[in-house]
């Protein structure tokens, strides 16, 4: 089955010029230069102290040198202005557009749909689907967006503005790691000491991870407990499902916010890096 979301939320920059390529490459966390068309790459933009800002997947428009950045439509003026703060002497122009996004997942949409947007897989994992971005709300868009948010939040994905806390989170926090989020190989860009020092130091206390309740799960925020302890913080949510930070360490506790249970239903990609992470950590315990 075929379902097709238009995701009002979300915004489209367009980033055009000589240095686009090169400009963006020194400022986000993923490599801009597998960015082409039919492929996108999500990437986060950081404060100077290494700390989430935004995140963005970038496009190629095939119809023009061109890079496109669907964003959270909150964040628009603020990528901009952020963005421009840096241009300087370089041949970029940085403006939004009146593109509107929309996500697929199950089946591909129609050929209809398919031919009229620049439409790439969504590049964090094989299940989440597709990215398309049209000039206007598709007529064939039957989901809608709380059937999208179900689908992320089942499958582990972050919703930027409403999962990372602005100026705080580490992009290994919210898993960009494991989700093709990071280039380790790219060189150089805005924070990327502290990411660089999180991954090989191995200091990643907390993980995003999906949740369920056995009751609406309670606002952002809301601390989870277990016993006396506060060990983790309610990120969105959608009726009893959502997504956590959460210490790896009490996965297995009994665990409440708002007075209601809170289970974690971590993902095998998630468990799995948790168990290699795990692995590797006594390894080098036993070394010592």
């Amino acid at each position: 089955m075929s379902y097709l979301a238009h995701l009002p939320d979300r915004a489209v920059i367009a980033i055009r010029g000589e240095d686009r390529v090169k400009f963006l490459q020194g400022l986000v966390s993923n490599d801009v230069t597998e960015v082409e068309p039919g492929k996108a790459v999500w990437a986060a933009l950081l404060t100077a102290q290494g700390r989430w800002k935004a995140d963005f997947f970038i496009f190629a428009d095939p119809d023009e040198p061109c890079l496109l950045l669907d964003c959270a439509a909150s964040q628009v003026e603020m990528i901009v202005t952020t963005l421009s703060r840096f241009r300087l002497r370089a041949d970029v122009t940085i403006q939004p557009t009146r593109l509107v996004v929309h996500a697929a997942w199950g089946a591909l949409p129609d050929t209809m749909t398919t031919e009229n947007a620049i439409l790439a897989p969504d590049p964090r994992l094989p299940g989440a689907g597709w990215r398309l971005l049209l000039l206007e709300p598709a007529k064939t868009a039957k989901a809608d967006v709380a059937e999208y948010d179900l689908h992320r939040l089942v499958l582990g994905l972050p919703d930027g503005v409403r999962d990372c806390e602005p100026e705080k989170t580490l992009l290994l926090e919210a898993n960009f790691d494991l989700l093709n989020g990071i280039s380790w190989t790219k060189g150089c860009y805005m924070g990327q000491e502290l990411t660089a020092r999180t991954r090989y130091r191995g200091l990643v206390k907390r993980r995003l991870v999906p949740v369920a309740s056995e009751a609406p799960l309670p606002p952002v925020g809301t601390p989870i407990r277990s016993g006396d302890k506060e060990v983790g913080q309610v990120r969105s949510s959608h009726d009893h499902c959502g997504l956590a930070f959460l210490r790896p360490e009490v996965f297995a506790e009994h665990l409440e916010a708002a007075g209601h249970r809170i289970v974690p239903r971590v993902p095998v990609w998630l468990a799995s890096a948790l168990s290699e992470n795990e692995q590797k950590k006594h390894g080098e315990e036993a070394g010592a």
